[in-house]
């Protein structure tokens, strides 16, 4: 089923934008693993949407309710559910689109597959709304693997041409990654990051959305976890990634810029370091060979396109009567998804990872 993933560490979301909850269950949990809510709901609240001028104005507290899988704070064996109430929808916003499909949306996509009967409010179960469930999800993941050893980070690497500056692909320390996922705005340079919000606000001043590109990572990966071939490392991220709506494009390492490099420009060269540890002086493969991975950090970048609903006049079709007509987006939308998806980058990175681990 494709609200399924997970092979040892499964997860299951569920629920509709508009639906009455949405929701998440994860089966294969370790047991006996103490999980705190209160960082569960820290780190939802990073994407919970009406909290700031440069997202939705839809307020959601996300509080997830815990049905089942917890005995006095730990895992129990049992599969962890959890469900979050919607209680901000505004239907009668998309009265005027059920019939018209709205561009760059998986409106028309979702009518034919599912025969008209997709449920169109808020994007139904295509929208971002369902990365509040993988966000719980990620939180839970997140906090067993820090008691191995496994920290993940990620910030806003640009948003359209404005881009910050990246983390040290050989060097990244857990402090570091703690540290930015402790700011109100995602970035390393906070001058940049405050040229970001000044470039959010223009576009939203304008009816507009803007895109960007989201940097994550993650260190204290052991080598050697993942598989080749289908299994590889790299095609679990890019499988969980791709989960999260608007994400358009993933690169590990240097990517798509080392197309343009030689070998002996991008190969990374092996060496013992002072405590006998195996590494290579640069990172051009973002700590994954074979889809394995090598010890270094894991390094990947996540593009994810504009807001596909902005309220300038756009041309679309009329379902029921096969002509050509005009739209104009009503509702409460993101200018920019990009500052909220930080959060549902770790998220998707955490679950993969303790998939991978919980062999």
């Amino acid at each position: 089923m494709s609200f399924n993933f997970g092979t040892n560490v499964r997860i299951s979301v569920f629920g509709q934008s508009h639906s009455e909850a949405i929701g998440v269950v994860l089966d294969g949990l370790p047991p006996g693993e103490e999980i705190d809510l209160a960082g569960v709901q820290s780190f939802m609240l990073r994407r919970a949407p009406g909290q700031n001028t440069f997202s939705t104005s839809r307020r959601e507290p996300d509080r997830a309710k815990v049905i089942s899988g917890l005995l006095a704070g730990k895992t129990c064996g049992s599969p962890l559910c959890a469900i979050i109430e919607n209680t901000d929808c505004k239907s009668a916003d998309y009265a005027n689109i059920f019939d018209v499909p709205r561009p760059s949306h998986a409106d028309y996509c979702a009518y034919m597959k599912y025969e008209g009967a997709n449920d169109i409010r808020g994007g139904g179960h295509f929208s971002g709304r369902l990365t509040a469930p993988l966000c719980f999800a990620g939180a839970v993941c997140l906090q067993i693997l820090e008691r191995r050893g496994i920290f993940i980070g990620a910030h806003i690497q640009s948003i359209g041409e404005i881009a910050d500056k990246s983390f040290d692909p050989v060097l990244v320390e857990a402090a570091e990654l703690t540290a930015v996922a402790n700011k109100p705005f995602a970035v390393l340079d906070d001058a940049i990051g405050q040229q970001m919000l000044e470039q959010i606000e223009l576009v939203k001043g304008q009816a507009d959305s803007i895109g960007g590109v989201i940097e994550c990572c993650a260190v204290g990966v052991p080598v050697g976890l993942g598989e080749p071939i289908f299994c590889g490392l790299e095609n679990k991220l890019a499988t969980a990634v791709f989960a999260i709506p608007a994400v358009k494009g993933v690169e590990f390492g240097t990517g798509f810029a080392s197309s343009k490099l030689r070998g002996s420009q991008n190969n990374d060269e092996f060496y013992y370091d002072n405590n006998g540890l195996v590494k290579t002086r640069t990172n051009h493969h973002g700590g994954i060979l074979g889809g394995i991975a090598s010890g270094m950090p894991i390094i990947m970048r996540i593009a994810f396109k504009p807001t596909p609903s902005i309220g300038l006049q756009q041309s679309s079709i009329r379902l029921s009567q096969k002509t050509n007509t005009t739209i104009s987006i009503k509702g409460r939308h993101d200018p920019c998804i990009v500052p909220r998806a930080v959060p549902c980058v770790e998220a998707a990175m955490a679950i993969t990872l303790l998939d991978l681990l919980n062999r």
